[in-house]
């Protein structure tokens, strides 16, 4: 067995290639990861307060925001800051142990995500096509027990995927990974030992992951065809805008990540690092801006909070 902090081949230590070698470039996109990173954890508390805050937002579409902004902050933070202290000290190595803790996390975060999206999904279809039920069928203890088993899952998932990891070998004494965290697919390819496991429990971990993929597309296209069925045309945009502001969060979301999960990449091109960047820095960061500025209840009562933190200061 290996120990947590050393793999069985004296690997102590893994090499980030990162996005670019570029001094100047690299300058740039600190300060860029920097004020994203800033907007992500100010925008995301902001939303998570102003719903703990106010009674008319405690609502289960809301109780699952605050989940999902709660993850968001969690997710870009398990990345971000290395990145950016990696930049400020000039080295990009990474310890074995600190790796798979990241991995870890990025699994078990990434899977809240999805799940969170496929509940409010699942939420907005009830209270669309069931809305005389919808206080019977989605209710607080529901919710609650909803967002328990996302939690406890996603974390049982990523431990999966990180005790099987922390069994492999490499081939190297400092593996290079061509990424800026520590990518699951991409460690396995380092290996030298035998990945059939691993790469099977990464098959599974996909179908998994797209699962609630389908559960969102069905709910949808429920919504639609109750939507059309409505007379009025302002029934019909009452009803879709309650959805629009999830409906661009998941096709931000899905667009990138599957883009590069599903098909198994030989190596990760420029376009795979843009990618990337957009679901785990820009993605959480938007997530507010579309919640807050499409919503007038949000909205409203984000400003009361600005306001009243402004009096107080």
């Amino acid at each position: 067995m290996s120990k947590w902090g050393e793999n069985e081949t004296g690997v102590i230590e893994f090499l980030l290639l990162g996005i670019t070698n570029d001094p100047q470039q690299q300058r740039i996109l600190f300060w860029a990861f920097l004020c994203m990173y800033l907007v992500t954890v100010a925008g995301n508390t902001l939303i998570f307060l102003a719903i703990s805050s106010d009674p008319h937002l405690h609502t289960p579409m809301y109780f699952f925001l605050a989940n999902l902004s709660f993850d968001d902050v969690c997710f870009t933070t398990n990345i971000i800051p290395r990145l950016l202290a990696g930049h400020v000290s000039g080295t990009e190595t990474i310890s074995y142990a600190y790796c798979l803790t990241q991995m870890y996390f990025l699994i078990s975060f990434g899977n809240v995500d999805t799940f969170l999206l496929a509940a409010m999904a699942l939420d907005r279809f009830v209270a669309i096509c069931y809305p005389l039920q919808y206080h019977t069928i989605i209710t607080p203890r529901l919710c609650v027990g909803l967002a328990s088993v996302v939690w406890i899952s996603s974390g049982l998932i990523a431990l999966v995927h990180t005790l099987l990891m922390s069994r492999l070998t490499f081939c190297s004494s400092i593996p290079e990974i061509s990424h800026f965290y520590c990518d699951a697919y991409l460690l396995m390819k380092l290996a030298c030992s035998d990945t059939r496991i691993n790469q099977l429990v990464f098959l599974g971990a996909v179908v998994f992951f797209v699962a609630p993929c389908i559960l969102i597309v069905f709910s949808y296209v429920r919504i639609a065809m109750a939507v059309f069925q409505i007379p009025s045309a302002k029934g019909r945009h009452k009803a879709f805008s309650t959805c629009s502001s999830h409906l661009t969060v998941v096709i931000l979301f899905y667009g990138t990540v599957l883009g590069i999960y599903i098909r198994p990449p030989d190596s990760f091109s420029t376009q795979d690092t843009v990618a990337t960047i957009m679901f785990t820095v820009v993605t959480p960061m938007l997530n507010p801006f579309i919640y807050s500025l499409r919503n007038k209840d949000m909205k409203e009562t984000v400003t009361r909070l600005l306001h009243r933190g402004s009096k107080s200061s």
